[in-house]
């Protein structure tokens, strides 16, 4: 990051309203339009209102940790590390492009602000848990861990493994976003999304996708173990 641009950072700051047009810049045929949007309104929440992290605390070890496990729509997510300052907003035009840092799925290494790199579905959850374990062994009980999952990125045997063992150990720094537009291939039944977690001993909630004060309140909240916080929003069509 240069220095040039830290010092502009703040008089550029992007409100949510800016968001569309930021994600507008960013073309291409892997772009994954209703994957992003779907979680444009989550996205920026965190950033706004409850994450514990800025760019100027991208190594402190008492950050919180964001991870993006529904990394094959990642347009939202860079357009929302732009407007909160993570990333210059003139790196988002060359999108997916030879040469750009702003991949088809983000990179760590190459993106300011990013935890994992991620996109390949089932993973994000389970690392979510592993970090989570990690920070409480290392005697950092303030930081806690959010991931970001698809309804149908549940589907994934290896989802299914973190629920139980999260919730079995009572992980209360770890707190799962589950987007839910209905897109899982067979559905939830009886209790949705909800049950599958509650069964493990989660907390759970629902609320609008779209509902930035009901987000803030669910994702703030705290407990003694796991929290899920399913966000509808409208289906895909």
């Amino acid at each position: 990051m240069c220095s040039v641009w830290s010092a502009g950072r703040l008089a550029s700051m992007r409100t949510y309203s800016e968001l569309p047009g930021l994600m507008t810049v960013m073309t291409g045929d892997e772009k994954h339009g209703p994957s992003a949007t779907s979680t444009l309104d989550v996205l920026w929440v965190l950033y706004d209102q409850v994450l514990r992290v800025s760019p100027d605390q991208l190594d402190d070890p008492g950050r919180d940790r964001f991870l993006l496990s529904k990394g094959h729509g990642p347009a939202a997510y860079y357009a929302v590390l732009a407007a909160k300052g993570f990333i210059p907003e003139s790196w988002l035009a060359g999108f997916g492009s030879a040469g750009s840092r702003l991949g088809y799925h983000p990179d760590r290494n190459l993106v300011p602000g990013v935890e994992i790199g991620s996109g390949s579905l089932g993973h994000g959850l389970p690392l979510g848990v592993g970090l989570a374990h990690g920070l409480l062994a290392r005697g950092l009980v303030m930081p806690r861990v959010f991931v970001l999952v698809g309804d149908a990125e549940l589907d994934e045997g290896s989802n299914s493994e973190a629920i139980v063992y999260a919730g079995a150990v009572g992980l209360a720094n770890l707190v799962v976003i589950a987007v839910d537009n209905q897109s899982s291939s067979y559905g939830w039944g009886a209790g949705g999304i909800e049950a599958h977690f509650a069964v493990s001993g989660w907390s759970v909630t629902r609320v609008s996708g779209r509902d930035h004060v009901a987000l803030s309140s669910s994702l703030s909240a705290s407990g003694s173990g796991p929290r899920l916080v399913v966000a509808s929003v409208e289906g895909e069509s």
